[in-house]
């Protein structure tokens, strides 16, 4: 991270746009605590309040659209050929198609604040062929909300945005275990429930 603090005192825009993308698609860059970081630069005055949102969910869209673009070059022959040992076999595979085509507009834009989450609901909506101009209006409006709400907590709080920010960074992990587990749970009450079904249908 202070190497990433370092580059951004002397870059700013430049690296605020590639580190969000490129931690968008999946490598592993604190996107959370640079957005705060800039939001405090910002605050001393070193970049532009607006301008850090704009760079920020810029990158935070392209990222979202080349894991997309992934996910379409994947589709379903890989998952067909290889779906099995990443358990992702076709049939769940249309079933996470109709969710998303159910759900998809709703969960593109509170994807990005659930960490691990974020990285594979683009490749899904690609494998799954998301309708392109929904997914881009979509995942373009949750960038925004996403990247403004900790450039704007680290604005706000200024020199106290480490402390807070670490308080804030714990409850979206324990968020996303919380959901991880739902999502789970869930499932397997479903896929019990199909159990019962066709057992009772014999």
């Amino acid at each position: 991270m202070h190497f990433l603090t370092t580059i951004i005192n002397e870059y700013g825009y430049l690296v605020l746009f590639l580190s969000i993308t490129l931690g968008i698609f999946a490598l592993p860059i604190p996107m959370e605590a640079m957005l705060a970081y800039a939001g405090f630069l910002s605050f001393l005055g070193k970049l532009n309040w607006f301008g850090s949102i704009l760079a920020s969910a810029a990158g935070c869209t392209l990222g979202m659209l080349l894991s997309y673009w992934v996910g379409c070059k994947l589709g379903m022959h890989f998952f067909e050929k290889h779906g099995k040992r990443l358990h992702l076999e076709p049939d769940r595979l249309n079933s996470i198609s109709n969710w998303l085509k159910k759900y998809g507009n709703k969960l593109l834009i509170i994807a990005l604040f659930i960490p691990v989450f974020r990285h594979f609901i683009g490749y899904f909506s690609g494998v799954t062929r998301l309708p392109i101009r929904i997914y881009t209006l979509y995942t373009g409006l949750g960038s925004a909300i996403w990247v403004s709400s900790f450039i704007s907590l680290g604005k706000i709080l200024g020199p106290q945005w480490e402390v807070f920010f670490e308080i804030i960074r714990k409850y979206l992990i324990l968020t996303s275990v919380v959901l991880l587990i739902l999502i789970i749970v869930i499932y397997l009450i479903r896929k019990l429930r199909n159990v019962v079904i066709e057992t009772g249908t014999k």
